[in-house]
């Protein structure tokens, strides 16, 4: 923001609009912001056109010979302005963000937030959080391939995988299979599975297909992935 368009209509008219209700450009007595300010001025305003800005100049005039002496920097208050600007804000939210407290022309612009709006905007939150907790998660999953060996190649192979998947359990499904030749006449099973990982253990399900010792020789499995 910046006192220096004091030629135009426009920048006298929101200048005399700022000043109405001010004695100074910045707090309760004349500073360096009011000396760079009248500055800016190449003379007098028309009192009938712009009677605050006339008062302001006017009372500022009887200060020149103590210029030099009234304290704040005129460097840092031009600085502040905004040297560049050639209009003067109408809105508080309109101050530079980084001006110094001393050096603001309107005051503090904080204000607290309407209650209301604070106890809505708490209420969707908690109902928010409440709907996410009530919905249920997705159970982590894995696709798992499992190669179990028959002793020899004697093994009837139906058998075996009959009795592979005759073994059910909650979060354990089944799927495609195929014998895989592994030498000497001899295949083994390989087979494809999804388990729910919390309720499935690779460990306790390999411990019951060995249990069938007619045709189970070992498992393996050949590979997994989290679905």
């Amino acid at each position: 923001m910046g006192f220096t368009d004091f030629v135009s209509e426009a920048g006298l008219t929101l200048a005399n609009h700022y000043l109405a209700t001010r004695s100074y450009v910045v707090g309760h007595a004349p500073s360096q912001a009011d000396v760079v300010t009248f500055k800016a001025f190449s003379g007098a305003p028309d009192a009938e056109k712009y009677p605050h800005v006339a008062r302001w100049y006017k009372h500022i005039a009887s200060f020149e010979p103590e210029f030099s002496s009234l304290p704040g920097d005129p460097s840092k208050a031009f600085t502040a302005y905004g040297p560049e600007s050639t209009e003067l804000p109408t809105n508080p939210k309109d101050k530079p963000a980084e001006d110094d407290d001393d050096m603001d022309l309107f005051g503090s612009d904080s204000e607290e937030e309407d209650p209301e709006v604070v106890k809505q905007r708490e209420a969707n939150l908690a109902a928010y959080k409440k709907k996410k907790e009530g919905k249920p998660k997705a159970a982590a999953k894995s696709l798992v391939t499992l190669e179990v060996k028959p002793w020899d190649d004697e093994t009837n192979l139906q058998e075996l995988e009959a009795n592979v998947r005759a073994i059910e359990q909650e979060g354990l499904v089944w799927g495609a299979s195929k014998f895989v030749a592994v030498g000497f006449g001899i295949k083994k099973l390989q087979i494809n599975l999804v388990i729910e990982d919390e309720k499935v253990s690779l460990d306790e399900l390999q411990q019951r297909i060995e249990e069938d010792e007619d045709h189970v020789q070992s498992t393996d499995i050949a590979a997994m992935q989290k679905l």
